[in-house]
Protein backbone atom coordinates (compact mmCIF):
# COMPACT_ATOMS: atom_id res chain seq x y z
CA UNK A 1 0.00 0.00 0.00
CA UNK A 2 2.87 2.34 0.89
CA UNK A 3 4.16 1.98 -2.24
CA UNK A 4 1.37 2.59 -4.24
CA UNK A 5 1.14 5.85 -2.80
CA UNK A 6 4.78 6.61 -3.37
CA UNK A 7 4.14 5.77 -7.11
CA UNK A 8 0.92 7.68 -7.35
CA UNK A 9 3.36 10.54 -6.02
CA UNK A 10 6.00 9.96 -8.56
CA UNK A 11 3.42 10.33 -11.29
CA UNK A 12 1.92 13.10 -9.65
CA UNK A 13 4.90 15.03 -10.15
CA UNK A 14 6.31 14.21 -13.35
CA UNK A 15 2.79 15.04 -14.75
CA UNK A 16 2.02 18.85 -13.15
CA UNK A 17 6.60 19.50 -13.28
CA UNK A 18 6.28 20.20 -16.72
CA UNK A 19 2.94 21.87 -17.04
CA UNK A 20 3.93 24.43 -14.33
CA UNK A 21 7.39 25.12 -15.76
CA UNK A 22 5.06 25.61 -19.43
CA UNK A 23 3.28 27.79 -17.73
CA UNK A 24 5.91 30.29 -16.12
CA UNK A 25 7.75 30.08 -19.54
CA UNK A 26 4.52 31.36 -21.16
CA UNK A 27 4.29 34.07 -18.71
CA UNK A 28 8.00 34.98 -19.27
CA UNK A 29 6.96 35.36 -23.29
CA UNK A 30 3.84 37.60 -22.61
CA UNK A 31 6.05 39.81 -20.65
CA UNK A 32 8.71 40.25 -22.93
CA UNK A 33 5.70 40.58 -25.92
CA UNK A 34 4.35 43.22 -23.72
CA UNK A 35 7.48 44.46 -23.36
CA UNK A 36 8.64 44.63 -27.05
CA UNK A 37 5.11 46.42 -27.87
CA UNK A 38 5.35 48.57 -25.12
CA UNK A 39 9.46 49.63 -26.88
CA UNK A 40 7.83 49.12 -30.50
CA UNK A 41 4.93 52.02 -29.37
CA UNK A 42 7.54 53.73 -27.83
CA UNK A 43 9.67 54.03 -31.07
CA UNK A 44 6.68 54.71 -33.42
CA UNK A 45 6.19 57.71 -30.96
CA UNK A 46 9.67 58.91 -31.38
CA UNK A 47 10.28 58.36 -34.91
CA UNK A 48 6.70 60.31 -34.97
CA UNK A 49 7.56 63.21 -33.42
CA UNK A 50 11.21 63.28 -35.30
CA UNK A 51 9.43 63.42 -38.85
CA UNK A 52 7.44 66.13 -37.46
CA UNK A 53 10.06 68.14 -36.89
CA UNK A 54 12.01 67.27 -39.96
CA UNK A 55 8.77 67.95 -42.18
CA UNK A 56 8.89 71.44 -39.96
CA UNK A 57 12.53 72.13 -40.55
CA UNK A 58 12.05 71.58 -44.03
CA UNK A 59 9.08 73.64 -44.29
CA UNK A 60 10.76 76.62 -42.90
CA UNK A 61 13.73 75.49 -44.77
CA UNK A 62 11.58 76.11 -48.29
CA UNK A 63 10.08 79.53 -46.75
CA UNK A 64 13.34 80.47 -45.92
CA UNK A 65 14.51 79.37 -49.91
CA UNK A 66 11.34 81.14 -51.56
CA UNK A 67 11.77 84.25 -49.66
CA UNK A 68 15.38 84.25 -50.61
CA UNK A 69 14.41 83.78 -54.59
CA UNK A 70 11.67 86.68 -54.22
CA UNK A 71 14.58 88.68 -52.67
CA UNK A 72 17.04 87.73 -55.52
CA UNK A 73 14.61 88.18 -58.19
CA UNK A 74 13.15 91.58 -56.67
CA UNK A 75 17.10 92.62 -56.74
CA UNK A 76 17.50 91.18 -59.90
CA UNK A 77 14.61 93.18 -61.20
CA UNK A 78 15.85 96.47 -59.47
CA UNK A 79 19.07 96.05 -60.88
CA UNK A 80 17.42 96.00 -64.55
CA UNK A 81 15.47 98.66 -63.87
CA UNK A 82 18.22 100.69 -62.98
CA UNK A 83 20.72 99.72 -65.80
CA UNK A 84 17.69 100.72 -68.43
CA UNK A 85 17.28 103.68 -66.78
CA UNK A 86 20.95 104.41 -67.43
CA UNK A 87 20.84 103.31 -71.00
CA UNK A 88 18.15 105.76 -71.27
CA UNK A 89 20.02 108.37 -69.49
CA UNK A 90 23.01 107.85 -71.46
CA UNK A 91 21.03 107.52 -75.17
CA UNK A 92 19.35 111.37 -74.38
CA UNK A 93 22.96 112.33 -73.34
CA UNK A 94 24.26 110.78 -76.19
CA UNK A 95 21.63 112.84 -78.66
CA UNK A 96 22.15 115.74 -76.58
CA UNK A 97 25.74 115.49 -77.42
CA UNK A 98 24.84 115.17 -80.98
CA UNK A 99 22.32 117.82 -81.29
CA UNK A 100 25.35 120.01 -79.48
CA UNK A 101 27.90 119.11 -82.07
CA UNK A 102 25.75 119.33 -84.60
CA UNK A 103 24.82 123.20 -83.61
CA UNK A 104 28.48 123.79 -82.98
CA UNK A 105 29.29 122.89 -86.50
CA UNK A 106 26.47 125.50 -87.64
CA UNK A 107 27.94 128.32 -85.47
CA UNK A 108 31.22 127.67 -86.55
CA UNK A 109 30.17 127.32 -90.44
CA UNK A 110 28.24 130.69 -89.92
CA UNK A 111 31.49 132.24 -88.36
CA UNK A 112 33.71 131.23 -91.11
CA UNK A 113 30.98 132.69 -93.62
CA UNK A 114 30.81 135.93 -91.74
CA UNK A 115 35.02 135.94 -91.61
CA UNK A 116 35.16 135.16 -95.06
CA UNK A 117 32.57 137.87 -96.24
CA UNK A 118 34.21 141.05 -94.20
CA UNK A 119 36.00 143.21 -96.85
CA UNK A 120 38.96 143.92 -96.39
CA UNK A 121 39.43 147.98 -96.45
CA UNK A 122 42.58 149.11 -98.48
CA UNK A 123 44.67 151.56 -96.81
CA UNK A 124 43.81 155.29 -98.39
CA UNK A 125 46.71 157.47 -98.38
CA UNK A 126 45.39 161.45 -96.50
CA UNK A 127 46.37 164.18 -99.83
CA UNK A 128 47.41 167.61 -99.11
CA UNK A 129 44.61 169.76 -99.11
CA UNK A 130 44.45 171.86 -102.43
CA UNK A 131 45.34 175.93 -102.21
CA UNK A 132 42.74 176.55 -104.91
CA UNK A 133 39.68 177.56 -104.00
CA UNK A 134 37.93 176.57 -106.92
CA UNK A 135 38.91 173.41 -107.26
CA UNK A 136 36.05 170.78 -106.95
CA UNK A 137 35.80 168.47 -103.77
CA UNK A 138 37.79 165.26 -103.97
CA UNK A 139 35.29 162.09 -104.75
CA UNK A 140 33.60 160.41 -101.81
CA UNK A 141 35.24 157.14 -101.82
CA UNK A 142 33.31 154.32 -103.35
CA UNK A 143 33.42 150.68 -102.42
CA UNK A 144 32.20 147.38 -104.80
CA UNK A 145 28.46 146.21 -103.79
CA UNK A 146 29.66 142.76 -101.06
CA UNK A 147 29.16 139.45 -102.75
CA UNK A 148 25.56 137.91 -102.70
CA UNK A 149 26.52 135.09 -99.66
CA UNK A 150 28.31 137.80 -97.61
CA UNK A 151 27.10 136.89 -93.96
CA UNK A 152 24.88 133.84 -95.16
CA UNK A 153 25.28 130.72 -93.48
CA UNK A 154 25.14 127.58 -94.82
CA UNK A 155 21.71 126.32 -93.76
CA UNK A 156 20.27 130.03 -94.71
CA UNK A 157 22.04 129.98 -98.50
CA UNK A 158 20.54 126.51 -98.55
CA UNK A 159 17.17 127.22 -97.49
CA UNK A 160 16.77 130.25 -99.10
CA UNK A 161 17.69 128.56 -102.87
CA UNK A 162 14.97 125.74 -101.33
CA UNK A 163 12.87 128.47 -101.42
CA UNK A 164 13.33 129.63 -105.14
CA UNK A 165 12.93 125.86 -106.04
CA UNK A 166 9.45 126.06 -104.24
CA UNK A 167 8.05 129.15 -105.82
CA UNK A 168 8.91 127.64 -108.93
CA UNK A 169 12.25 129.65 -109.63
CA UNK A 170 14.62 126.52 -110.95
CA UNK A 171 16.95 128.59 -112.82
CA UNK A 172 17.12 131.22 -109.71
CA UNK A 173 17.28 128.12 -107.52
CA UNK A 174 20.79 126.91 -109.46
CA UNK A 175 22.05 129.68 -108.94
CA UNK A 176 21.63 129.41 -105.53
CA UNK A 177 22.73 125.90 -105.16
CA UNK A 178 25.60 126.42 -107.23
CA UNK A 179 26.78 129.60 -105.11
CA UNK A 180 26.01 126.97 -102.28
CA UNK A 181 28.37 124.08 -102.95
CA UNK A 182 31.49 127.18 -103.59
CA UNK A 183 31.21 128.31 -100.69
CA UNK A 184 30.73 125.31 -98.25
CA UNK A 185 32.37 122.30 -100.14
CA UNK A 186 32.16 120.80 -97.78
CA UNK A 187 28.69 121.07 -95.69
CA UNK A 188 26.81 118.09 -95.17
CA UNK A 189 24.01 119.63 -97.01
CA UNK A 190 26.72 119.50 -100.19
CA UNK A 191 25.00 116.39 -102.20
CA UNK A 192 21.26 118.04 -100.99
CA UNK A 193 22.16 121.01 -102.56
CA UNK A 194 23.84 118.78 -105.71
CA UNK A 195 20.94 116.94 -106.21
CA UNK A 196 18.63 119.86 -105.91
CA UNK A 197 20.35 121.09 -108.62
CA UNK A 198 19.66 117.92 -111.07
CA UNK A 199 16.18 118.46 -109.69
CA UNK A 200 16.03 122.19 -110.93
CA UNK A 201 17.25 120.72 -114.31
CA UNK A 202 14.48 117.98 -114.47
CA UNK A 203 12.04 120.62 -113.81
CA UNK A 204 13.54 122.69 -116.50
CA UNK A 205 13.11 119.75 -118.91
CA UNK A 206 16.90 120.08 -119.17
CA UNK A 207 17.40 116.82 -119.22
CA UNK A 208 21.03 116.84 -120.63
CA UNK A 209 22.35 119.02 -117.30
CA UNK A 210 19.67 116.87 -114.84
CA UNK A 211 22.18 114.02 -116.32
CA UNK A 212 25.07 115.70 -115.25
CA UNK A 213 24.26 116.83 -112.20
CA UNK A 214 22.88 113.59 -111.24
CA UNK A 215 26.17 112.35 -112.52
CA UNK A 216 27.78 114.64 -109.95
CA UNK A 217 25.73 113.47 -106.90
CA UNK A 218 26.98 109.43 -107.81
CA UNK A 219 30.47 110.51 -108.48
CA UNK A 220 30.96 113.22 -105.62
CA UNK A 221 29.10 112.10 -102.77
CA UNK A 222 28.85 107.94 -103.11
CA UNK A 223 28.32 107.72 -99.21
CA UNK A 224 25.35 110.28 -99.12
CA UNK A 225 22.05 109.56 -99.13
CA UNK A 226 20.85 110.80 -102.23
CA UNK A 227 22.78 108.53 -103.99
CA UNK A 228 19.87 106.27 -105.19
CA UNK A 229 17.47 108.72 -105.92
CA UNK A 230 19.76 110.41 -108.12
CA UNK A 231 20.02 107.05 -109.57
CA UNK A 232 16.37 106.78 -110.00
CA UNK A 233 16.04 110.56 -111.64
CA UNK A 234 18.42 109.58 -113.70
CA UNK A 235 17.10 107.30 -115.28
CA UNK A 236 13.90 109.22 -115.73
CA UNK A 237 16.06 111.96 -117.61
CA UNK A 238 17.68 109.39 -119.94
CA UNK A 239 14.22 107.91 -121.13
CA UNK A 240 13.26 111.62 -121.81
CA UNK A 241 16.05 111.64 -124.30
CA UNK A 242 15.38 107.98 -125.35
CA UNK A 243 18.43 106.52 -123.88
CA UNK A 244 16.46 103.53 -122.81
CA UNK A 245 19.79 100.95 -122.00
CA UNK A 246 20.89 103.40 -120.38
CA UNK A 247 18.05 104.03 -117.92
CA UNK A 248 17.69 100.64 -117.45
CA UNK A 249 21.48 100.82 -115.92
CA UNK A 250 20.18 103.65 -113.96
CA UNK A 251 17.53 101.68 -112.52
CA UNK A 252 19.51 98.30 -111.89
CA UNK A 253 21.79 100.37 -109.37
CA UNK A 254 18.62 101.58 -108.11
CA UNK A 255 17.71 97.91 -107.07
CA UNK A 256 20.94 96.65 -106.27
CA UNK A 257 21.63 99.59 -104.01
CA UNK A 258 18.08 99.56 -102.30
CA UNK A 259 15.92 97.17 -100.44
CA UNK A 260 12.83 95.84 -101.51
CA UNK A 261 11.06 98.48 -98.67
CA UNK A 262 12.52 101.39 -100.14
CA UNK A 263 9.90 103.52 -101.99
CA UNK A 264 12.54 104.53 -104.42
CA UNK A 265 13.30 100.54 -104.74
CA UNK A 266 9.98 100.02 -105.47
CA UNK A 267 9.42 102.92 -108.14
CA UNK A 268 12.48 101.72 -110.25
CA UNK A 269 11.23 98.18 -110.21
CA UNK A 270 7.82 99.64 -111.64
CA UNK A 271 9.95 101.52 -114.54
CA UNK A 272 12.09 98.36 -115.55
CA UNK A 273 8.55 96.64 -115.99
CA UNK A 274 7.07 99.77 -117.88
CA UNK A 275 10.50 99.57 -120.06
CA UNK A 276 9.88 96.06 -120.38
CA UNK A 277 6.31 95.89 -121.61
CA UNK A 278 7.41 98.65 -124.05
CA UNK A 279 7.26 97.42 -127.74
CA UNK A 280 10.50 97.14 -129.92
CA UNK A 281 10.73 100.32 -132.35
Amino acid sequence: MKRLFTTTAILLTVVTGPAAAQSREQRQMMADIRMLQEQTQELAVAIATVTQALQDSIKALNQRLDQANDTTRKGFADQKVIVDDMGKDLRAIRERVDDTNVRVSNVREEIEALRSSIPVAAPQTALPPSTDPNAPPPPAPTTGPPPSTAGLSPTRMFDTAMADYAAGQFTLAVTGFEAFLRTFPRSEMADDAQFQIGESYFALNRWTDAIAAYNAVTQNYPMGDKVSQAFYKRGLAQERLGQIDAARESWNNVLQRTQDSDPVHTLAQQNLDRVARRPAP
